[in-house]
C-alpha cells in the first residue's frame, strides 16, 4: 500500500509539474484559415508565426518565459472563428491574439476580444470597421497590421486612372464579402471623383464558380478596365474565364491576390496589376524568406501574408516586452502607444484614436510573363 501511495505521490508531483510548466508559458493565440479555398494564406502565416516563436524561445522567451503559440482553423466562416477565439480566452487563456486576415472576420470577433480583454491583430483585415465601429469609435481590443480599404481603394484608382488612363471600369464583386463591398465603395468613390466612369457593376454570391454572364455584360458596357475587389480563386477564375470570352480588359485588384491564383489562371494573369502591402524583393524580408524555404522546404509563395504574419509577431513580442507582463489589457495599451518600431517590411507607428498604422506606404505589383508578380511602384503617403 505504501508503494502505491508513493507512486502516486511522484506522479502527483510530476502532473503538477506538467501544469505548473504549462502554465509558466506565455500563449499567443493564432486565427487563421488552415483549410478551404483561404488556406494558401492561412498556413503561410502560421508558418511564420510559428518560425518567430522559435527564435524568441531559442533566446529563452520573453519577460524570462517561453512562448506557445496557439492556432485555430476559422475554416474561412465567421461561425468557427468565433468560437476559436472564445475557446482561446476562456480554455487555453492566451493573452494576445494575431489573425485572421479577413476583415468580416475580425469585425465578427471584436466584440469576443473586448469582452474578453485580450488584443487582436489583423494581418490583412483592410476594413475600416476591423478596428472602430459603425460610429467610428475605437474598438479597443483590435488592431490592424495592414493599411485600410479607403487608402487601398484611392491607390488602385489612381493607378487606374492617372497611370494606366483608363477612363472605363466594370467591377465584379462578392456581395457578402465586406472587405469586397468595402474596396468596390472606396474604389468607385476615388475612380470617379478622378473623372473616370463605371460603366458596369455585378456582384456573385460565395459560391458561384461561374462568372460567364457578369463577364459577358463587361464585354459588352465598352469597359478598359476590370476591378476585383476579391479573394484569390474567385478572382482568379473571373480572370481566365474573361480570357476565354475574349474580354479585353486590363485587370486591377487589391491585396486579396494571391500567387496561387497564377496556377489556376495561367497566362490570363500576366499584366495584371495589384495593390498591396509589400512585394517579394523587399530587401528586409529575403533573409527571412530564406530560412522559410530551408525550413518547410518550399518557397514563401504567399509572401504577403507571410510578411504580414512575421511582422505581427514581432510587433507583439515588442508589446509584451513593453507591457512587462502577459496581460491583456497592458498589451493593448503598449500596442496602442506603438512607435517608430523598426519591423522588417516597415517602420510602425499606431494612431490611437482608429488602431491603423500611420503612413504606411502602398505598393503596387504586376504579374511579369514568368507568372510571378514584379515590383511596379510605391507609393508613400504624405
Amino acid at each position: 500500500m505504501k508503494k502505491i501511495l508513493a507512486v502516486l505521490a511522484v506522479i502527483f508531483v510530476l502532473c503538477a509539474a506538467g501544469t505548473a510548466l504549462a502554465a509558466d508559458t506565455i500563449k499567443i493565440g493564432y486565427l487563421a484559415a488552415l483549410t478551404g479555398d483561404y488556406a494558401q494564406y492561412g498556413l503561410t502565416e502560421v508558418n511564420m508565426a510559428k518560425m518567430v516563436v522559435a527564435d524568441f524561445n531559442a533566446k529563452g522567451g520573453i519577460l524570462g518565459r517561453k512562448i506557445e503559440l496557439i492556432p485555430y482553423d476559422t475554416k474561412t466562416r465567421n461561425e468557427d472563428a468565433v468560437n476559436a477565439v472564445r475557446r482561446m480566452i476562456d480554455s487555453d487563456k492566451v493573452c494576445v491574439i494575431v489573425g485572421a486576415n479577413s476583415s468580416g472576420i475580425n469585425i465578427a470577433t471584436a466584440p469576443i476580444v473586448d469582452k474578453g480583454k485580450v488584443p487582436q491583430i489583423s494581418t490583412v483585415g483592410t476594413n475600416p470597421f476591423v478596428t472602430v465601429d459603425n460610429k467610428n469609435k475605437v474598438r479597443p481590443y483590435s488592431f490592424r497590421m495592414c493599411f485600410t480599404d479607403p487608402y487601398q481603394g484611392e491607390l488602385a484608382a489612381e493607378l487606374a486612372f492617372k497611370d494606366l488612363k483608363l477612363k472605363k471600369a466594370a467591377i465584379l464583386y462578392n456581395v457578402g464579402s465586406d472587405y469586397a463591398q468595402g474596396l468596390r465603395e472606396y474604389f468607385t468613390k476615388s475612380y470617379t471623383k478622378l473623372g473616370g466612369k463605371i460603366v458596369a457593376d455585378e456582384g456573385f454570391r460565395d459560391t458561384d464558380v461561374d462568372f460567364r454572364a457578369q463577364l459577358t455584360k463587361f464585354k459588352d458596357s465598352g469597359a478598359q478596365l476590370m476591378f476585383l475587389p476579391g479573394m484569390g480563386k474567385d478572382m482568379a477564375l473571373a480572370i481566365k474565364q474573361a480570357q476565354e470570352l475574349g474580354l479585353k480588359v486590363t485587370i486591377v485588384g487589391g491585396d486579396g491576390y494571391g500567387e496561387f491564383m497564377n496556377e489556376i489562371a495561367g497566362p490570363a494573369m500576366k499584366g495584371t496589376y495589384w495593390v498591396n502591402h509589400t512585394y517579394l524583393e523587399d530587401p528586409g524580408m529575403q533573409p527571412i524568406f530564406a530560412r522559410y524555404k530551408k525550413v518547410y522546404h518550399d518557397d514563401c509563395k504567399e509572401f504577403v501574408n507571410g510578411t504580414m504574419a512575421y511582422d505581427a509577431m514581432y510587433w507583439v513580442m515588442d508589446a509584451i516586452k513593453r507591457a512587462g507582463k502577459a496581460d491583456g489589457p497592458a498589451i493593448a495599451k503598449a500596442l496602442e502607444s506603438t512607435k517608430g518600431l523598426k519591423l522588417h517590411h516597415c517602420v510602425l507607428t499606431i494612431d490611437p484614436a482608429t488602431h491603423n498604422p500611420l503612413k504606411k506606404a502602398g505598393i503596387i505589383l504586376k504579374v511579369g510573363d514568368d507568372l510571378h508578380t514584379k515590383f511596379y511602384k510605391k507609393i508613400q503617403p504624405k
